[in-house]
């Protein structure tokens, strides 16, 4: 059996149950409130004959009135003085209609004590419901008047009910078959569209949505199903696009070396001095290829969960001063002059090693991008229980387009510009990275022609609460 059907069945089962209780209660309920009306009847014709009993004190007077009752009721009534040969006075009397009166309820009538039951007629094999009223004399029993009707009249009103139910319940389990098979497809549908989807997802195709406007259960299912799709598709995006870049970029030194080693061998080269610039060449892209494979190395260890971080107390503006003393000589090659405004006591949490490649990877941009002669700004600074640290200069800049995506791996604003002055295009990347595993914030804000500002924030610590 399948889903659908399991559903379906199992509604069609719940509410057919559901309907059969409430069916049966509801005329158990009517059944039984209607037997307590005729009995409650009984009583009350019992009453009225036992109240004229009592005021007219004439029994031809009562036997008229018993039998004007019994003439415009629908139970029959008997009146006997002698409550000890009830029995007898009942029709078709004898041994069998002895089982009609119990001793006991003999007993409740000579104690002055109404009788009513429910019983079987010993002759008619029916069942009767009976009342049996006794009437006193002062203390003691001078007779009794006892009102019967079968209760076969008692349930006549029913039997036409009974067929109303019979079809009403026919006509609710076709609805409820009906409504279950609709509730099920409707369940089974958007199911199966994501099995057919999870399908072509195990394929490599990740295009396919499934339609989310319900606001149910289901449609909250949808929309997660459809954002996981997405989040998948991004990834296998970012998977494509990661490895043309590294081939790319593995490819531009690698046909340099080949090119210029094949040249050398064939003896294409005929001066030494052109042999010299030749290995130069090759020097320099083996360096630019040693620089990304350990860029890449270094960003798949940030981006694994399990990468550890030696965190402890660093004086920071000590640290960006030690970072800077690497620049001196290409800050002077290009004269540009570096403006310093560091805060001595700020202590922040941070891997040591990894903070100095964080502020390296950016003042290395700055001092690339920088032209010659122009300032580099850093700025450090306390903002509550932040320490935010401001790495500005004047090159120039970075278009609005370019900025969310900036800090992306192999991102370049200047494609060309970035590969021929070295870069990989990942040093943003794992800047990012890095910023993260510290849980400090990174701000980038830039535009054409004025430059580029990042700032760090990290949360500052006191050593006494190291």
């Amino acid at each position: 059996m399948g889903l659908r059907q399991k559903i379906g069945f199992t509604i069609a089962v719940v509410a057919l149950l559901t309907v059969l209780i409430t069916i049966g209660l509801t005329y158990y309920l009517y059944e039984k409130l209607y037997v307590d009306k005729q009995e409650d009847l009984l009583l009350l014709q019992g009453r009225s004959l036992e109240e004229a009993y009592y005021e007219e004190r004439n029994m031809e007077s009562f036997q008229e009135r018993l039998k004007w009752t019994a003439d415009n009721s629908e139970a029959d009534v008997i009146f006997t003085e002698d409550p000890m040969k009830l029995s007898a006075s009942l029709p078709y009397g004898g041994a069998e209609s002895e089982t009609l009166i119990t001793f006991e309820e003999r007993q409740q009538l000579l104690n002055g004590e109404t009788v009513t039951m429910v019983r079987q007629h010993p002759v008619f094999n029916q069942d009767i419901l009976a009342v049996a009223i006794p009437l006193l004399d002062g203390d003691v029993l001078s007779g009794a008047i006892f009102l019967y009707m079968p209760l076969e009249d008692v349930y006549a009103p029913f039997e036409s009910i009974r067929y109303i139910l019979a079809g009403l319940l026919l006509l609710i389990l076709l609805v409820v078959v009906w409504s279950g098979r609709k509730i099920a497809s409707q369940l089974i549908q958007p199911l199966k569209k994501m099995e057919m989807i999870s399908g072509r997802m195990a394929a490599g195709d990740f295009s396919k949505r499934i339609e989310a406007s319900a606001s149910d259960e289901m449609g909250a299912l949808a929309r997660s199903f459809n954002q996981l799709a997405k989040s998948l598709e991004e990834v296998e995006s970012n998977r494509r696009e990661f490895l043309q870049n590294v081939s790319h970029e593995l490819r531009t030194p690698l046909s340099y070396m080949r090119g210029y080693t094949e040249a050398m061998l064939e003896g294409v080269v005929e001066s030494e001095e052109e042999r010299q610039r030749y290995l130069g060449i090759i020097h320099k892209e083996t360096a630019r290829l040693s620089r990304l494979v350990n860029d890449l190395l270094d960003l798949a260890q940030l981006e694994g969960d399990s990468y550890p971080m030696k965190m402890e107390p660093i004086p920071f503006g000590q640290l960006v001063l030690d970072v800077t003393e690497r620049f001196k000589l290409p800050l002077e090659q290009k004269r540009i002059q570096l403006d310093l405004q560091l805060d001595e006591e700020a202590i922040i949490e941070g891997d040591p090693d990894r903070l100095e490649q964080v502020i390296g990877n950016l003042l290395d941009n700055a001092v690339r991008y920088s032209p010659e002669g122009e300032k580099i700004f850093i700025q450090m600074e306390q903002r509550e229980e932040w320490t935010v640290l401001t790495i500005e200069d004047r090159g120039p800049g970075i278009p609005s387009e370019d900025l969310a995506n900036i800090m992306d791996r192999f991102y370049r604003v200047h494609k060309s510009r970035t590969r021929n002055e070295g870069g990989s295009g990942l040093g943003l990347a794992i800047v990012k990275q890095i910023v993260m595993k510290h849980e400090a914030k990174i701000d980038i804000e830039s535009a054409p022609g004025k430059g580029t500002s990042i700032s760090l924030a990290f949360k500052s610590i006191a050593l006494g609460n190291e």
